[in-house]
């Protein structure tokens, strides 16, 4: 892979720097940009209880904090990842950090709860950037650096969710949460500015039809199940609303998965779903996102419920933050191990054991909660088991599909991880929101363990099917000094991250037939 002609020749903004300080700097523009937005997306979490309290809405309501947020992401990554396929990368990415920065003053400056909605719907879609950023990162690098960039971009969500909990969580309690927001509009108002110097400018590549039936529907699809599931428990399950806000959505996926098989350049190439280590993939990626939403941000607001409720810690901002410090670690540790893993028993088991552990840690903490040490423990189990599960996800799609196809099919995957984590979030609000009484701001504690229950439920459907799906034939082990297949290029412990961001090309991707 040579270096295109967007930053070796082509032009930038107005006033960007020398070209050859541009290519040294954009490797870390792009991992800032990333890390940032690992950063925006958890101003939420911790802040949920306070501003529930401030706003005098109940936790459940407070819960759309998040899950408008992963909405507007789910929304956003398709549409922002079939742009970056053309010529305006640049474009692209400023418009959505920008979207992010009026977000972010919106949220500070609200004054009330619908004000701050609408800033952090703005903030979600800085979560369709990564992508983005690793599409940027393989046009215009080295193939050594641009490796280096994609694996690093690879793994600052679980990092800069960690880092950023506890930190948003310090600014808000030393000041109140508006200043958690004035921090996200100044950090990422800086990386705009460096974006818009070191980025390349428009490539020349061909402009592909942009989808704008699939789009609609989709979007619409996403949105009805969330607000459905969002406010089922307040509405009834059972009433019209609900039940027409249900039917609305299945109806309309139904008439999008045809045409998005029939459009000959659809927003996402549903395809390839009919490989059975894709659609392992693609289904356990959707479960196992459903559950972890069940788990952080339920884990986050349990801390901090005061003792006098009878449950609950009553734990600090801070304190709450640092919870997911231990998740994020051992999220970034399991991704590590994956190749040894792999080198050793294979790769059928791979999602079904890290799967198997985040089940065990939710379904401790759904049992066991008397401790606050309890809630850290939990969170480094159920971290270890989901970066494994996450790690292991992309392999069976690179593995599986020609490399010419490896971004289509990892890009459905991605798309689905986003769905999956907006109707997380939703269900987790249903959950609690049918679990508290009228005129209570607070769930009762069976709200909190029957969401970690179906989260930990849901961990073990992903062991089962990740099993099954694959064949008895998949995942054997090669024996060691065995030859490889000819197609087959062994897989490399320090491309596990890379594998999942789709952008290898046929010689750095790896391929397992085992």
């Amino acid at each position: 892979m040579s270096i295109s002609g967007d930053i070796a020749s082509g032009p930038a903004g107005p006033g960007a720097l020398p070209r050859g300080l541009r290519l040294r700097l954009l490797g870390p523009t792009l991992v800032i940009v990333g890390s940032l937005m690992s950063v925006v997306s958890s101003l939420g979490a911790p802040l949920i209880p306070t501003i529930a309290h401030a706003d005098g809405v109940s936790l459940s309501t407070a819960e759309w904090l998040l899950t408008i947020t992963l909405m507007t992401g789910a929304l956003a990554t398709p549409l922002m990842g079939r742009l970056s396929d053309g010529p305006r990368q640049r474009e692209v990415i400023l418009a959505a950090l920008g979207s992010v920065v009026a977000g972010c003053v919106v949220a500070a400056l609200s004054n009330g709860f619908a004000m701050l909605i609408v800033g952090r719907g703005l903030q979600g879609v800085g979560l369709g950037l990564l992508p983005v950023a690793m599409a940027v990162a393989r046009r215009n690098l080295a193939p050594e650096k641009s490796r280096q960039a994609i694996a690093t971009l690879s793994v600052t969500a679980a990092i800069g969710a960690g880092l950023g909990y506890p930190l948003t969580a310090l600014i808000a309690e030393t000041f109140d949460f508006r200043g958690a927001y004035w921090f996200g509009a100044i950090t990422v108002g800086c990386a705009f500015l460096l974006a818009a110097f070191v980025l390349p400018g428009r490539a020349e590549v061909p402009t592909r039809r942009f989808d704008t039936v699939g789009a609609t529907l989709i979007s619409l699809v996403v949105v009805g199940l969330s607000v459905a599931l969002s406010e089922a428990g307040g509405w009834g399950w059972t009433s019209a609303r609900a039940l027409g806000l249900f039917a609305g959505s299945l109806v309309l996926l139904a008439v999008w998965i045809p045409y998005e098989l029939r459009t000959t350049d659809p927003l996402i190439d549903l395809r390839q779903v009919k490989n059975r280590s894709v659609l392992t993939a693609d289904t356990g990626g959707f479960l196992i996102s459903v559950a972890m939403y069940l788990l952080l941000p339920v884990v986050v607001e349990f801390v901090q419920v005061p003792a006098s409720q009878g449950y609950g810690f009553g734990a600090s901002l801070v304190v709450s933050g640092l919870v997911l410090v231990p998740y994020a670690v051992t999220n970034f540790v399991a991704s590590r191990f994956l190749g040894m893993y792999e080198r050793r028993f294979g790769t059928r088991s791979m999602i079904p054991l890290g799967s198997l552990i985040f089940a065990f840690g939710t379904g401790f903490f759904a049992l066991e909660h008397s401790h606050l040490w309890e809630a850290f423990v939990v969170s480094g189990i159920a971290g270890f088991g989901m970066g494994f599960t996450y790690a292991a996800m992309p392999g069976f799609i690179v593995r599986a599909v020609p490399a010419g196809e490896t971004g289509s099919a990892t890009g459905f995957y991605q798309v689905l991880r986003s769905i999956g984590l907006t109707l997380g979030s939703a269900l987790s609000a249903a959950v609690l929101m049918a679990h508290t009484h009228a005129g209570s701001a607070l769930p009762e504690v069976s709200g909190f363990r029957m969401a970690l229950i179906i989260a930990s439920a849901l961990g073990v459907a992903t062991a089962v099917i990740s099993f099954v799906l694959p064949g008895l034939g998949a995942g054997r082990r090669v024996a060691a000094g065995a030859p490889a297949p000819a197609a087959v290029v062994p897989m490399m412990e320090e491309e596990a991250e890379l594998a999942g961001s789709g952008y290898m090309t046929v010689d750095d991707r790896t391929s397992d037939t085992r």
